[in-house]
């Protein structure tokens, strides 16, 4: 018996540069999807540093209903996603290019850190939904860090759109579907 639409898990990817709306529009998607799933889980992979972190992270929980279960995972994102999956579960995690950074700043192996999660949605049996920015759109960074953080950052995100049913790009505002 193939799975049809509402059993099969899917991945969607939301791309889209800072403040392009693309956090709403997956928040959008996962709303869309709700009814076939009973619980949303949103895996935040932000660390609040500094009160502009905390004032970004206030708009999106204010944005989101009770029906939310928040997961933090600011490194071990793999390890979370496989603890929370299951069939009636959405989840969506937000985001990528933050959960690299700290990747990055903890000096993880990041290769072995992107097999790890593209192997795990290869087996997920929840829907999924990743968001994260597309850094490769500006000029080349003046710095050694900055450059490692574009490339790496690019390299997941060639990735995850790989293995992903749905891909979108946001800007201002305005989803377009790519794939």
């Amino acid at each position: 018996m193939t799975p049809d639409a509402q059993t099969h898990p899917r991945i969607s990817f939301v791309l889209g540069g800072a403040r392009s709306g693309k956090s709403l529009h997956a928040e959008t998607l996962a709303h869309q999807h709700a009814m076939a799933h009973k619980n949303l889980i949103y895996v935040a992979t932000a660390q609040i540093f500094d009160d502009e972190m905390r004032a970004r992270v206030n708009l999106h929980q204010q944005r989101r209903g009770p029906e939310w279960t928040l997961v933090e995972a600011p490194m071990a994102l793999t390890e979370k996603l496989q603890e929370f999956d299951q069939p009636d579960k959405l989840i969506l995690v937000d985001c990528l290019s933050i959960w690299t950074t700290n990747l990055l700043m903890n000096e993880a192996d990041m290769r072995a850190e992107r097999e790890t999660l593209i192997g795990y949605l290869a087996k997920s049996v929840s829907s999924l939904i990743f968001v994260a920015s597309e850094t490769g759109l500006g000029i080349v960074p003046d710095n050694a860090l900055a450059r490692r953080f574009r490339d790496e950052s690019g390299i997941l995100n060639q990735m995850v759109a790989g293995v992903a049913d749905e891909v979108f790009f946001v800007t201002a505002g305005i989803a377009t579907k790519i794939k």
